[in-house]
């Protein structure tokens, strides 16, 4: 099967709503990376090259967002969800201004960049934000899904892309349905359920063939959107399981896990054990190896997922 980028299928999706004349593209000198140079090819009237001045760019777009345009801000998530932090709190979310900000090249996935590119905290950043919409597909159809919903959606969003070309995964399961904010049950189990984001819910998907053979049925949960999380779809995996495993590219504290953790031990306190970046930063290196180095593979999450089922027993 052929793999596709989810920044890939992100340019794909902006080129193709591009006919709305409300939108608006800025990009901060990554034009090729984060792959907006397919829509700037087709309306460059409307997509802006600003160059490295990613707080600027935030600011132009506040702008432009005041004017009635739907702006889509581009470059890879260590500088947008880092450097622009500010800008994105005060300029976008405080006056709550339709605005999307783009976060390619995120996770330790990136490889070789290394730890100063490879943005872990991204996740937890935007979700402190009030009002902000975080966002995380796993694969190329519920990129391309996603993005056409939060251009309809008004208000800030944040939403993470990858580098790597990652398997398809949403567009091959029958029951797979879509709804902005809402999440996908991907498996039924009532053994443990497995809640992941981003290219984790393949992850998540291998894992469960890894605990079929052991005789474990988990239930697995793709969230597309980490804030606000489908706190009814998490609340009813608690109680159909009796434990958690959550599973991100992403550091574990103030991510999904964090998130989910909030959500169950307020309402239906059962075991959560997160997989994730552990509090590290991370390193150059073959974005494979630096799974397995990181343990965010599918056997560290089916580990996770037997560890979890002794722990309710």
């Amino acid at each position: 099967m052929n793999k596709i980028s989810t920044r890939s299928a992100y340019g794909e999706a902006l080129a193709e709503i591009g006919k709305d004349s409300r939108i608006v593209v800025l990009d901060a000198d990554l034009q090729c990376c984060t792959r907006t140079e397919k829509f700037a090819a087709l309306y460059p009237e409307r997509a802006f090259n600003i160059g490295i001045a990613e707080a600027n760019m935030v600011g132009m777009a506040a702008g432009l967002a005041t004017c009635g345009k739907t702006v889509f801000v581009n470059s890879f998530a260590m500088f947008t969800a880092g450097r622009a932090f500010e800008q994105i709190r005060n300029s976008l979310a405080y006056p709550h201004l339709n605005v999307k900000v783009i976060g390619t090249h995120a996770g330790v996935t990136v490889g070789k960049d290394g730890a100063t590119h490879q943005c872990l905290e991204d996740l937890a950043a935007m979700r402190a934000i009030p009002g902000m919409m975080v966002l995380s597909p796993c694969d190329a159809n519920e990129t391309k899904l996603v993005t056409k919903a939060i251009a309809q959606y008004d208000g800030p969003c944040f939403m993470r892309l990858g580098r790597l070309e990652v398997e398809q995964c949403t567009n091959l399961l029958p029951d797979y349905r879509f709804e902005l904010g809402k999440a996908s049950k991907l498996s039924d189990g009532r053994d443990v359920a497995i809640i992941a984001t981003g290219l984790m819910v393949q992850e998540a998907m291998k894992a469960l063939e890894l605990l079929r053979a052991k005789g474990i049925e988990a239930t697995v949960l793709d969230v597309h959107c980490v804030k606000p999380l489908d706190a009814d779809a998490v609340l009813a995996a608690a109680e159909q399981c009796g434990c958690i495993v959550t599973a991100e590219e992403a550091n574990i504290l103030g991510g999904l896990g964090g998130a989910v953790a909030e959500v169950v031990c307020e309402s239906c306190p059962v075991p959560v054990l997160r997989v994730g970046i552990r509090d590290e930063f991370g390193r150059s290196g073959d974005p494979l190896a630096l799974m397995e180095l990181y343990h965010i593979t599918a056997a560290d999450i089916a580990e996770k997922a037997e560890a979890a089922v002794r722990m309710k027993k």
